[in-house]
C-alpha cells in the first residue's frame, strides 16, 4: 500500500514516535511524506520515504494530487487544531480529497495508531477496490 504521512510542526515529534512504534508493519509499504516529517521520519527509521516539498510549499497539493490519481491508499495526517496555518484552503482540499476517493484518514495519534494496527491485521485489504464511474465497487477477487 501507499501510505502518505504528513505532520504540522508542533505534530512532528508524535508522528516520528508513531512511525518509529510501527515500523516494522510500515516498511512492508511504500511511504510518501511531505518534505520537513519525510525527513524527521528518515532519519528517526531510516524506513525509505518518497518526500514531496514542505505543506506549505505545496506537498499537502502533491499528496492530494496522488491521492486523485488512486496513488495514496492510507493518509495519516496529524494535524494542529489549535495553530492557523498559512495553507489552510489546501489542507482542507486534501481532507476533501480523501473523503472523495474513500482514503482511510487519521487526523491523530489515536486513529492514526487504530489505522496502523488495522494495515498489520490486513483489515484495510478492502482498499483493493475498483473505480467505476465514481462508485467503488469491491473487487470480487479479494
Amino acid at each position: 500500500m501507499n501510505i502518505a504521512l504528513i505532520a504540522h510542526d508542533k505534530k512532528k515529534d508524535e508522528m516520528v514516535k508513531l512511525i518509529s512504534s510501527y515500523q516494522d508493519i510500515l516498511k512492508k509499504h511504500a511511504l510518501f511524506a511531505t518534505g520537513t516529517t519525510g525527513q524527521r521520519i528518515v532519519d528517526a527509521t531510516g524506513l525509505d520515504v518518497h518526500r514531496f516539498k514542505s505543506g506549505p510549499l505545496g506537498g499537502d497539493q502533491q499528496i492530494g494530487a496522488y491521492i486523485s490519481d488512486d496513488k495514496i491508499d492510507m493518509v495519516i495526517f496529524l494535524r494542529d487544531p489549535l495553530t492557523a496555518q498559512p495553507h489552510e484552503p489546501d489542507i482542507t482540499a486534501l481532507l476533501r480529497l480523501s473523503d472523495v476517493y474513500e482514503i482511510p484518514l487519521a487526523t491523530n495519534m489515536g486513529t492514526g495508531e487504530i489505522l496502523l494496527r488495522g494495515l498489520g491485521e490486513g483489515l484495510v485489504d478492502w482498499r483493493k477496490i475498483h473505480h467505476h464511474a465514481g462508485r467503488s465497487v469491491l473487487n470480487t477477487e479479494l
